[in-house]
Formats: structure tokens, C-alpha cells, sequence
């Protein structure tokens, strides 16, 4: 778990000893509190204390000036950080102050390690249709593996060649929760779910051509899976795949959000 802000906690312990804070009224400030305001952005530093892993930093929309602070702010807090859909130019500026954050270009993201590494238990399976579906699996990978889980990928498995994926069929059966991300028609999905006892995550991605809409297409056909072990995040949300499937492995792991990381 990421390190505290040490002045607000020693004061609330200190309240505490003292007697002025009692035990209930103390949970309830840490829940809550602190957070730090940068004027342009109020950094959430107890979001791991209460979901397990710290604030992901969303950079469309934000300037590279904002996103290098917030990286930064983040880092000094000790714990891992994240920040998905980063262009070169972003990391470039978050690489000036925090020199060990890393870039993954396929994935679009930047990362910082901080936290102890923990051996993980179990694992998380990816599986990608096509090549083209690459930069929405990577997003997924890095998010969970930052969040200390084991991925094991298997990719350009789609449904046009369904021997490739057949092949991995004992592979993904081992896995505590499975994400597919596929475009065209999105029917990998449920070919997986119809394979596995653990909950898939399917992931729509705008990869296809016109009648595909962008990924509206897949992500009917993943809505309206006739498989019952299907659920559906946005289209092209690699991120949330990849945050839900880490919270799905801790807790098939038997690890409450207080040992992520």
C-alpha cells in the first residue's frame, strides 16, 4: 500500500493517544482524508487505503505541465503510479523528475514501481483477437501487473482461425479471470466464456470496418453473450478490464485491498 501522508497521519495518531480523537472518529477522517489541492487538480492520497490501489491519472485533456505534477505529487507518496493514454511528450516530462518511470508505447501508459514487489498469487489471463487489438490488451496488462498480478497473455487468437485458441484452452482454464478484447463482431468472447469456470471480462475494441461503428458492434454482441460468465466494460477500455481483473484475482487470491501492491 502506498505511504501515508505522514504529518496528517502522526497528528491524527497523536489525537488518538491523547484521547481527543476516539478510534471510530479517527477511521472515519482516514477514509476521507487527506487529499492535496494543486489548484488545477485535488490528488486523492488515501484512494489505496480505500480501494486498494492509489489514483490513476488520466492524461487526454490535461496539459503535459499538469500531468508531470500530478506524477510527481503522486511518486513522492511512495507508492506505484499510473498514468494511462500518456503520449511521448508526457512521459518525456514525467521522466524529468522521476527518472525510473517507464513508457509503454503500445500501451500508451507510464508507470512508476515503488511498491515492495509481493510474489503474486494466481492469475490473470488476456486474450486478444487480433493484432490490432494489441494496444487495448496492452492497457489492460500493464494496469494489472502494475497493481502486482501475473498476466499471462495469448494473442491473435481470434475466432477465424478457433484452433489457435483451442490450443491455450488448458492455459486459460488455470486463470482466476479471463479478458478478451476483440473488434469486428466481438464473438471471442463468448467462445471463451462457453471455456472457462471464472468470470471473463470482455473488452469492445473500435478495431473493424464501417458497419463495425467503432466498436458499437462488438459491444452489442458482447452485451447480448448468451454466456452467463460475460461481462462488458466500455469499448477500447483496457483500463477498466485490467482494474476490475486485478480486483477479481486478489480476491479469488483470498487478499483483502489492504495488501495490494
Amino acid at each position: 500500500m502506498s505511504r501515508m501522508n505522514e504529518k496528517v497521519l502522526r497528528s491524527l495518531l497523536e489525537s488518538v493517544k491523547s484521547g481527543s480523537v476516539d478510534i471510530d472518529k479517527a477511521l472515519g477522517q482516514l477514509r476521507h482524508l487527506p487529499f492535496e489541492d494543486l489548484g488545477f487538480a485535488r490528488i486523492d492520497h488515501h484512494r489505496a487505503i480505500r480501494c486498494g490501489f492509489p489514483e490513476v491519472i488520466f492524461c487526454p485533456g490535461k496539459t503535459i505541465e499538469q500531468i508531470a505534477a500530478i506524477f510527481a505529487h503522486m511518486a513522492e507518496m511512495g507508492g506505484n503510479v499510473l498514468a494511462s493514454r500518456a503520449t511521448p511528450e508526457a512521459y518525456e516530462a514525467v521522466a524529468a523528475n522521476c527518472p525510473k518511470a517507464e513508457y509503454h508505447k503500445l500501451a500508451r501508459a507510464i508507470t512508476l514501481r515503488q511498491g515492495e514487489v509481493v510474489a503474486p498469487i494466481g492469475h490473470i489471463a488476456l486474450v486478444a483477437a487480433g493484432t490490432s487489438d494489441l494496444p487495448v490488451a496492452e492497457e489492460a496488462r500493464i494496469t494489472s501487473e502494475i497493481m502486482g498480478h501475473r498476466v499471462v497473455v495469448h494473442y491473435d487468437v481470434g475466432v477465424s482461425g478457433l484452433h489457435r485458441l483451442l490450443g491455450s484452452t488448458r492455459e486459460l482454464q488455470k486463470a482466476n479471470v479471463v479478458i478478451v478484447t476483440a473488434g469486428m463482431e466481438g464473438a471471442l468472447a463468448s467462445v471463451v466464456g462457453g471455456l472457462v469456470a471464472v468470470p471473463v471480462i470482455a473488452v469492445p475494441t473500435s478495431v473493424g470496418y464501417g458497419a463495425s461503428f467503432g466498436g458499437l458492434a462488438a459491444l452489442l454482441t458482447m452485451l447480448n453473450s448468451c454466456v452467463a460468465g460475460v461481462s462488458v466494460v466500455n469499448i477500447d477500455n483496457g483500463f477498466a478490464a485490467g482494474y476490475i481483473a486485478a480486483m477479481v484475482n486478489r480476491l479469488a487470491a483470498g487478499k483483502p485491498p489492504s495488501q495490494e501492491e
